[in-house]
Parts: C-alpha cells; structure tokens; sequence
C-alpha cells in the first residue's frame, strides 16, 4: 500500500464534518499514542489511532494486545469549522505536528479509508492467523518434560500449538502451549 503525505496550501475555513477533508499528522511523545488520543478528544478534534491486534505470549497462552499500527504518529482533525490546530502541539502526549516547511502535513481522506479497511481485516484475524508457528514449520520443545524435541507444526489454535514429534518410532501429534515451543532458524 503506497500512502503519501501531502500538504495544502490554502487558508480557506474548515468544512464542517466532511468525509472529504484532511486529517492531520501528529508525531507524538514515545509510548504516549493513547494519551494523546485521549487530549486531543477532550479538546474537541475528531482522532483516529490506527491499532491493530497482536497476540503476546504469556505463562496462560496468548494474550490479546492492541498496539499502534504506526508507533508515535496519530491523524487528526478539526470537529468543526473554525477550531485552531495551533493548540495540539501543546497538547499533553504530542510532540509536534507533522510539517513540510511551515505547512502542515495532511492524510488524504481515501487513504485514511484504506487504513480503516486494512486495520479492520487484521483485527478480525485469530490468534491461528497471526501465530509465527504456521503449519509445517519445524519447532523445538521447551519448558516441559521434552524439552530438546524437535517437531512439526500440526495446527495453532490461540491456547495451543498442535505438533507431530517422532516418539518411541511413531509419528505422535503433541498439544503444547505456546510459550512451550520455539521456532527453529530455518
């Protein structure tokens, strides 16, 4: 997907609440996308944070956890016609606003449409979809009885990983948890 930043350069007033308009680009302070999301919506602006959904393993199995999609930046816009950006670069969780010279960097509104859409089909995806152990990969037990043994990847579900090991001279499908395999260096 190619996005491109581009700025305008007019002084004419803001449209009220137009699919059509802009949204502007925040660069925001490390780790404080959320708290600038949270400022900029008690000021009024309509905010977009573009997350999406990552599974991170955990001593119960994997874990569901929302993450930026781009780590510090953050699109914005006025609410209603009139409403001044100049306050969002003091707003707490902000450090600037994106600029090429003195103009502000704007996300055309069709390419912010094709965010919603890739943001939305990777956060129907399941734990299986975006697991790194995929089928037929070759993996290495740990953290249970058999740890050393090295198998295939069966199947993934989001509380287990499904692997056929050699055992005993017979192929043996093996339901581990995630945290209990590792991949190998292909």
């Amino acid at each position: 997907m190619n996005i491109a930043l581009s700025y305008v350069e007019s002084s004419e007033p803001v449209k009220e609440e137009s699919d059509e308009q802009g949204w502007y680009v925040a660069y925001t302070q490390p780790q404080r996308e959320q708290l600038a999301q949270i400022n900029l919506a008690l000021q009024g602006f309509d905010v977009y944070l573009c997350q999406y959904k990552a599974f991170k393993k955990s001593p119960e199995g994997l874990l569901e956890v929302w993450q930026p999609m781009f780590p510090r930046y953050i699109f914005f816009r006025p609410a209603h016609a009139g409403q001044s950006i100049s306050v969002v670069r003091s707003t707490r969780g902000i450090a600037f606003v994106l600029r090429f010279g003195v103009t502000p960097a704007m996300l055309k509104p069709e390419e912010l449409r094709m965010l919603k859409a890739l943001e939305s089909a990777q956060n129907q995806a399941d734990a299986g979809q975006n697991s790194p152990f995929q089928p037929g990969l070759k993996v290495r037990l740990k953290n249970c009885g058999l740890s050393g043994l090295e198998g295939l990847v069966h199947s993934v579900s989001s509380k287990r990983v499904t692997l056929l090991i050699e055992l005993l001279g017979r192929e043996k499908k093996l339901h581990l948890e995630h945290h209990q395999v590792e991949l190998l260096d292909q």
